[in-house]
C-alpha cells in the first residue's frame, strides 16, 4: 500500500481538508482503501478527481450536478483532458447565464435591490403594489426577472 496516500497526504496536496475528503466519500464523490489498521489510503488518481470536483463548484455546480458528470465515466475514472472538455463544453450554457446574471446584478444593484419591498422611493416606479410577487420569492428583479415578467406597465 506504499502507492496510495494517506487521508493527511490527501489533504495536504489537494488543498482540502480532511473533512471534506470524508464528506466526498460520504457523497460517493471519491473512493478509498482501507489498510489492514482500517485507515483510508487513497489512489494518487484521486487527486486529479479531487481537482475536478474543486473546478465544478467553482463554477457552481451542485454536489449533484459534480456526481451526475463523474457518473458518465467508466468504472468511476479519473476524468481525462477528453473528458474534462466534453463535460466543461456542456457547462458552458450554465456558465454563459450565471455571467449574465452577475453583470445584471453589477449593472442594477445601485438602482434597486430587486426584492418587492416597497421600502425604497424607487421602488414605487420599479414594483408598484408588489407586482412582482407573483414571481416568486426573493429579489425577482435582480434574479432575471423584468417588470414585464408580472405585467408591470412602467409607462
Amino acid at each position: 500500500m506504499d502507492e496510495l496516500l494517506t487521508i493527511g497526504e490527501v489533504a495536504e496536496r489537494s488543498g482540502v481538508s480532511a473533512t471534506t475528503l470524508r464528506f466526498y466519500e460520504k457523497e460517493h464523490l471519491i473512493t478509498s482503501r482501507r489498510s489492514a489498521g482500517n485507515q483510508r489510503r487513497f489512489a494518487r488518481d484521486v487527486l486529479r478527481r479531487i481537482a475536478f470536483i474543486r473546478v465544478a463548484q467553482r463554477i457552481g455546480l451542485s454536489l449533484q450536478e459534480i456526481r451526475d458528470a463523474l457518473a458518465t465515466l467508466p468504472d468511476r475514472r479519473t476524468p481525462t483532458k477528453s473528458d474534462w472538455q466534453r463535460l466543461s463544453r456542456s457547462w458552458r450554457p450554465r456558465l454563459d447565464d450565471e455571467i449574465a446574471r452577475l453583470t445584471r446584478l453589477r449593472d442594477e444593484l445601485s438602482e434597486c435591490i430587486g426584492c418587492g419591498c416597497l421600502t425604497f422611493r424607487a421602488c414605487a416606479l420599479y414594483n408598484p403594489a408588489d407586482a412582482a410577487a407573483v414571481l416568486g420569492a426573493g429579489p425577482r428583479y435582480l434574479l432575471g426577472d423584468r417588470p414585464s415578467d408580472a405585467s408591470i406597465d412602467l409607462g
